[in-house]
């Protein structure tokens, strides 16, 4: 019996493809490494601004696996690949200006027990049991953004945000939801999906002792609309 593998989605080929050229450099960076290094610095002068705009970026963002056709991927469209272009790029400048002169990796992939996605990472800047309204509304701007480039703008100050206090971030996963944002719909799934992340963080001493994250019984979606008004 011949078991048939579909396809993988263009979103999880994008997170995986960010995932795995992020953590590639990352390795590099933190061994010291020239060529990593040299790539880090151009890079994290794209974040926060649109990929046309940088062209010397195009080569080291390097798209070519999506555009491969073997095992029963089939070819993306214009719109698809543009929008996985920038998708890719926004993830891996904001990434750059996030690792920037850390000791340690900001990418680490997310797990149930330890969340890692943008919610997830933006709770950690609070303290316990209490909610820094002026941060939430950096994440409520972010979700509420009119279009890519100003979304990348918002990601970009939460990301310096993340940078001075050593909070991690999913970049694979981040790239993902960067993709399916710009489609119809999709800024509201993502948002759907921030706002899930916020509330999953129960603090060191929860996920230390790998509890499951517990349901606030919180819309997080209007949780994150509940601002709208600030996306101007």
């Amino acid at each position: 019996m011949t078991t048939i593998v579909a396809p993988p989605s263009v979103r999880s080929r994008i997170a995986e493809l960010a995932a795995t050229r992020i953590a590639t450099w990352q390795q590099g960076y933190l061994r010291d490494d020239s060529t990593a290094v040299a790539a880090l610095a151009r890079l994290r002068r794209g974040a926060g601004r649109p990929a046309a705009g940088m062209p010397d970026l195009w080569s080291l963002v390097d798209t070519g696996p999506l555009h491969e056709r073997g095992s029963g991927l089939r070819p993306l469209s214009e719109v698809e690949l543009t929008r996985a272009e920038d998708a890719l790029y926004t993830a891996c400048t904001l990434w750059a200006l996030h690792q920037q002169s850390r000791g340690t990796g900001v990418h680490r992939a997310h797990r149930r027990e330890l969340p890692a996605g943008l919610g997830a990472a933006v709770r950690r800047l609070m303290p316990a049991g209490g909610i820094d309204e002026p941060v939430r509304k950096r994440l409520v701007r972010a979700a509420n953004a009119p279009d890519c480039v100003v979304l990348a703008q918002r990601l970009r100050e939460i990301v310096v945000l993340l940078r001075r206090a050593d909070v991690p971030l999913d970049y694979g996963l981040l790239a993902g939801e960067l993709y399916a944002w710009q489609w119809p719909g999709g800024a509201e799934s993502v948002r759907r999906a921030w706002g899930r992340s916020f509330h999953s963080w129960q603090g060191p001493r929860a996920q230390q002792d790998n509890e499951p994250a517990a349901s606030t019984g919180t819309d997080t979606d209007s949780d994150l609309d509940t601002d709208s008004k600030d996306a101007s």
